[in-house]
This record gives C-alpha cells, structure tokens and sequence, in this order.
C-alpha cells in the first residue's frame, strides 16, 4: 500500500462511519498560540476539544503535518523525524474512548490488513489521582490483543491543559512471533495513540473533569508505511525514496548522515513553503539550525557541495504533497540565499577563531562572549573547533 493508497484508507473508513474531512492546517499555528510551530494533530482543534461547536460537527477526520525539534539528536534512526504527518480522528463530546480502539482495531486489522497476532496494546495502569483504564482494557481483551498496564506513559498531558488517559497500539517488527511487551522490546513499534480527554489539569496538578469529554487519536503515516511496506525504517517507504535516491546519488554519505541531510532538507522546504523565512529569532530560528545542519553535514565530506544541485522536481513534489502554494523556484531561492549567508559566517567564524585565545575545552562565557561580539553561534564554534582538531 503506498502512501496514497494508505491516506485514503484511513480518510475513508472514518468517512464511512459519520466522520467529516478537515483540511489540515499550516505549521504555523493561529494567532495568539505561544508556540512556534503545530505539534501533533489535535493542535488545531484544540478550542474544539475544550467544547466550542466545530462547524462540521462532532466527528472529524483527517491529515496534518507536524514538526517536533524535541528529538533532532535522534533523527537520523529508524524512525524520529522532525516534519511528520499525523492521521486523525476526532469525536468531539460523541462516542467514547473504547467506541475508538473499536473503530482503531477494525481498520488496522481489515483496512490495512496487519494481522492481529502482531499486536500489542497498553493502556494506564491508575496514579495518585486517576484509577486504572479499566475500560480500555476490557475491549482489548474481547478483542483479543494481549495488553500491558504502565503509569505515565499512557497519561497523557502538559503542565496544564487537556489531559486524560491514553492508549497506544504497537505492533511487531522483529522476526515472528513477537516477543515480550511494548515496554521490554523495542521491536514494538508504536502505531496508533488513542486518548480519552476526560480532564483539565490545573496550575497546582490537580485535574478538574471536563464537562465535554473527547477522544483524540493520532497514528503516525511514516511508521504506517514502514509497516504496511515492511520496511525496516521510515526512509526506505515510498515517501522519502525519491528525497532518499536524489541525495545519496548528488551527495554521498552514510546511512545516519544521509538520513539527517535528507530530513532537515525536506523540513525545511516544508517550513519554507508555509511561509517563514531564515532568521535569528522564532521560527526562522528554527527553520536556519535545520539547514544549517544539514549544510554542514553535506560539507564534512566536500566543501564544495550546494544545495543548488538540489533537484527541481524534487522541491516541487514535496510541495505538491503538502499542498502548498510557493513555487518551487521561490523556496529554493530561500534555500540557496541561507547557504551563501552559512559560507559567510564560516569564513568569518575560521577568521576570529584563529585570532582568539580559548580554554580546552571552552567555556560557556566564552561561547557567549563569541556570540554576542562576533555573531557566532555556539553550535557553529563548536562545529569550527572540532574541525580544528
């Protein structure tokens, strides 16, 4: 099943079953919202979890892209990204968390055909303030998917806001027959995350019950795929082959490597499209770190290398597949002014750091004092002087 043919799966089923489509939002979230970019698929329709009427209803489904720089050390694994796409569900104050795994088991099971013996569950266990999910755990059992009981993760919260019990549905990847649990093997992939939104919690850690209690579920297309391709990890679905095949034949590099250059690459085209442009600040911030990154991975091996090579079509496609409406031409200008203002800063960085004196191994006030008299990151020092030996 390849990408496509999964998206519309998933959008189908939940159509059949009284769920309307929602047009997936920017990265950018809504005016007002503290953070930087959209992190997860309930973001957007958050007022609408709190209980504002939607205006298509209380059964929602559909697609939106994500972007997390929790894990930027981890990407370049089987599986960590920073720009992901999330498949949703959404029953705003309707059906409940077990009419959920329901719905969840069905299309795992007969949409997309994985076989149920590979299945795993976990539901929460209780803490201090909220029992055991008795209920998701009795519907996984007549179901017939073993289960494993843990505490925090599957409560799922921030400091305060939505809160409520979570249950994750993994499946395995190893050799058959699956071994163990979610929680001693990680063969278990994490596959699809249901979460009953029964609680506010408050400033002082106490949860109040909501008044319109929702089910928020969101499943991760990558992994789908390299589940339903059988691959061994996300960069090897048809998704990212053509990012995947373009680089390592223009630029190569080891697996790590390459998958990082491929990642902050794609992000940024991604981010460049919903229209934030380089800067030392906000989300610009973020969007210049990714390049940057990726730039100076590529240059490890030849100097020489630029983004320039970067094919066309490439560019395009991605922002086809997000539907987004800056050119190609117009986001590759972007990139390749940023590659030209890095050069710089690296010419001026080898400049200063052949003139200063620093300790071994230097110190945080001098990253500072290089920072703010030279403009030079301390992740660009760092860079320079491992370079240096």
């Amino acid at each position: 099943m390849n990408t496509s043919q999964a998206i519309s799966t998933f959008i189908e089923f939940f159509r059949d079953r009284g769920h309307r489509l929602i047009t997936g939002a920017s990265l950018i979230p809504a005016p007002g919202d503290p953070v930087l970019f959209t992190t997860s698929g309930m973001h957007p329709l958050t007022p609408f979890l709190e209980g504002r009427p939607h205006p298509l209803g209380n059964r929602l489904t559909g697609v939106q892209r994500c972007l997390r720089t929790t894990d930027l050390d981890e990407v370049g694994d089987y599986s960590h990204l920073t720009l992901f796409e999330m498949l949703g569900s959404w029953s705003l104050g309707d059906y409940s968390g077990p009419q959920s795994l329901r719905f969840g088991y069905e299309l795992v099971r007969d949409g997309f055909g994985i076989p149920p013996g590979l299945l795993h569950a976990t539901v929460f266990g209780g803490d201090e303030q909220t029992g055991p999910d008795l209920q998701s755990q009795q519907v996984w059992t007549e179901l017939g998917v073993p289960v494993e009981l843990t505490a925090g993760e599957n409560w799922w919260s921030g400091p305060t806001g939505l809160c409520g019990t979570d249950s994750e549905l993994f499946v395995w990847t190893g050799e058959p027959p699956p071994r163990g649990t979610p929680g001693s093997d990680p063969r278990w992939v994490e596959l699809w995350n249901h979460v009953s939104l029964r609680y506010q919690q408050l400033p002082d850690g106490t949860r109040r019950p909501l008044r319109q209690r929702s089910v928020d579920t969101g499943m991760g297309l990558e992994r789908l795929l390299m589940v339903l391709q059988q691959q061994s990890s996300v960069f090897d679905t048809d998704l990212f082959r053509p990012w995947v095949s373009a680089t390592a034949e223009l630029w190569p590099a080891g697996e790590r490597e390459s998958r990082v250059i491929v990642d902050h690459l794609r992000s940024g085209v991604v981010i460049t499209g919903d229209g934030v442009r380089p800067a030392n600040t906000g989300r610009g911030y973020v969007l210049r770190r990714l390049l940057r990154r990726a730039l100076t991975t590529l240059w490890r091996d030849d100097p020489g290398r630029s983004l320039a090579d970067l094919p066309d079509p490439l560019v395009g496609g991605t922002l086809t597949h997000f539907q987004q409406s800056p050119g190609s031409s117009e986001v590759r200008g972007v990139l390749l002014a940023e590659e030209q203002k890095f050069r710089d800063l690296l010419t001026r960085g080898r400049r200063v750091l052949s003139r200063v004196r620093l300790s071994t191994p230097v110190t945080e006030q001098e990253l500072r004092d290089l920072h703010q008299t030279h403009g030079l990151p301390p992740e660009l020092v760092s860079e320079l002087l491992a370079e240096q030996g």
